[in-house]
Parts: structure tokens; C-alpha cells; sequence
């Protein structure tokens, strides 16, 4: 069971496969091209790791607070992937588990688990 998480609202974006040996990661430059061709840098970073998109059983999404164009194209890219691929996602903010110090990418499915973060379900924080 591969878990992806997509971190796109802060200086870089950042891409993590978890699954039950293993945890894949990968970042790319924050930038407006970037943006454009998430769904490409997610697919590549996949295939590098001969990862299909078929054995992702969830994805986990930062809405953050952070940039506007990070959170509505990383939102965008997990509704086309759900909307085709049938795989439920959870939309999760750091500020969700503030409680908790030091928070590794690793644990957040377990934490989205604890603090009964909703799947399916988009709240995003925009920094204004």
C-alpha cells in the first residue's frame, strides 16, 4: 500500500512515497513552471521509483497556509487524479496538529488517522 503526500505551498515542492518498506522522496523548485506540470514531476518522480499511479492507495495534500498558486494547482491535480483513479485523498494544514512538536512527512497518515482529518474534503488556508 503506497501513500503519496504532495507539499506544494512552501519554497519548494516536495513529493514523498510511503509504503510498507520504504519511503521515496523528492523536491523541486517553487516556481510557476513548475506549477504548470505538477502532475508531470508527480508522475516522474513515480516512474523513477517504478511506482505506478495505480498503486497509490491515498494521497495526503498540504493546503496550507502558503501560496495561493501552490494550493490551488497541487488541489487541482489530486481532484484529476481522484476524479479518474478513484484514490481518495486527505487534505491536512501543519497548523492541524499543532500540538505535536516536531512533525516528520512520514507520520502524516498516521497523524491525518489521529486528528480525524476528513478525506475527500478541501479547507485551504491562503497566506493573503
Amino acid at each position: 500500500m503506497n501513500k503519496l503526500i504532495i507539499d506544494a505551498v512552501k519554497e519548494n515542492i516536495f513529493l514523498m512515497v510511503i509504503n510498507d518498506n520504504d519511503t521515496y522522496s523528492i523536491s523541486y523548485e517553487n516556481s510557476k513552471t513548475n506549477y504548470e506540470k505538477l502532475i508531470v514531476l508527480v508522475n516522474n518522480f513515480l516512474n523513477s521509483k517504478n511506482i505506478n499511479l495505480k498503486d497509490i492507495s491515498a494521497i495526503y495534500l498540504n493546503i496550507g497556509p502558503g501560496s495561493f498558486a501552490g494550493i490551488r494547482n497541487s488541489i487541482s491535480v489530486i481532484k484529476a487524479i481522484n476524479l479518474v483513479m478513484k484514490i481518495d485523498y486527505y487534505c491536512f494544514s501543519f497548523e492541524y496538529f499543532k500540538e505535536i512538536k516536531e512533525i516528520e512527512y512520514e507520520n502524516i497518515p498516521s497523524l491525518c488517522d489521529k486528528f480525524n482529518v476528513k478525506k475527500n474534503l478541501i479547507n485551504p488556508i491562503y497566506i493573503s
